[in-house]
């Protein structure tokens, strides 16, 4: 076994915190610890993630209790059909005097100690407002006032509407791949967990549920630099960039491969997507995940583990395939791995 080269001890430190932010989160958003743990690593990682699941699940209380863990400023917005770039940033109303008033915005208004910001609904807002949020994810700036403000902590999280279709704006290819990773967030299967959260008043009440969780249990100011230190740390081997190659290939041109699906033809199923920016966000998640299980260099469970969330909404199907595509997505990642034989 490889040691973690961390001759100061400040990974070990920071993978305490960590595990203990996972345990602070996990006792107010119960039944969901792999959503929990595909955060934690995302939030390591200093990736954006987009969020998808069915209405009261936990969403947001899940991202209250992630940013009060994190520390730093928290705002959220909600998208609306109605919504335009500049509501983001301008806060346009009429003063107590009488007079019309421009302030800051959901952005602008915590200044540059903003680290979570969440919009809610995402693909009900117009294509306008998702190209200013992927110029603020790809730089974390924005420009507004006659000047550029800079977000050097923030962290974009959104979620996705996938019941209702009616006045919302799919994502374009651009600004989905800016997202680290997509994760569904179900109900809990767990009998404890579903009765705690029906039957218990502990649940009921969110504000006194989220002043549970301690405050800054990891600090987002240092979060970059231990970000740059854990991907330094943890190595690849050359049988692990072999294997990471060819399962890429394998999304690629799964006909290639050998994959087959029921009811797919596999030569015109995949149009585009799983880029070198998508492998390499792979990567990055997957040296995550092995610091947080203790190990040193990555092996194939890491791989496995954030291939779906990572890797499944950056390919891109034939359109007479897209409405099946969670089905599709999550088979033809299966099929991968099947396929593909592992170190």
């Amino acid at each position: 076994m490889h040691a973690i080269a961390d001759p100061d001890g400040a990974l070990a430190q920071w993978r305490a915190r960590a595990l203990d932010f996972e345990r602070a989160v996990g006792r107010i958003v119960l039944g969901q610890e792999r959503v929990i743990r595909l955060l934690t690593i995302a939030v390591f990682a200093r990736g954006h993630v987009l969020l998808e699941g069915d209405v009261g699940v936990g969403k947001t209380t899940l991202l209250r209790a992630l940013a009060r863990a994190i520390g730093g400023a928290y705002e959220r917005v909600e998208g609306t059909i109605d919504l335009m770039p500049a509501d983001l940033v301008y806060d346009a109303r009429v003063g107590e005097d009488g007079r019309p008033r421009v302030d800051p915005g959901p952005l602008l208004r915590r200044g540059p100690e903003l680290s979570v910001f969440f919009f809610n609904e995402i693909n009900r807002a117009r294509p306008q407002v998702h190209a200013m949020l992927l110029r603020l994810m790809a730089e974390r700036t924005v420009s507004a006032f006659g000047r550029e403000y800079v977000f050097p902590f923030l962290q974009v999280f959104a979620d996705r509407n996938r019941v209702e279709r009616e006045e919302t704006f799919e994502l374009p290819a651009a600004a989905r791949d800016r997202f680290f990773m997509e994760v569904q967030v179900k109900a809990p299967e767990d009998f404890a967990a579903r009765r705690a959260l029906v039957f218990d008043p502990r649940f009921h009440d969110t504000d006194l549920l989220i002043a549970e969780v301690p405050e800054a249990i990891i600090d987002y100011r240092s979060l970059d630099q231990v970000s740059r230190e854990i991907q330094n740390a943890i190595p690849a081997s050359d049988a692990i960039v072999a294997y990471t190659i060819a399962l890429w290939d394998a999304i690629r041109t799964p006909d290639k491969a050998g994959i087959a699906l029921p009811g797919v033809r596999m030569d015109r199923l995949v149009q585009g997507g799983a880029s070198p920016r998508g492998m390499s966000y792979l990567i990055r998640a997957a040296r995550v995940r092995a610091w947080l299980e203790g190990r040193a260099i990555i092996v194939p469970e890491d791989l496995r583990a954030v291939f779906p969330e990572v890797m499944a909404h950056r390919i891109f199907f034939d359109p007479v395939y897209e409405m099946r595509r969670e089905e599709i997505s999550a088979d033809l990642c299966r099929a991968a791995f099947a396929t593909v034989p592992a170190p």
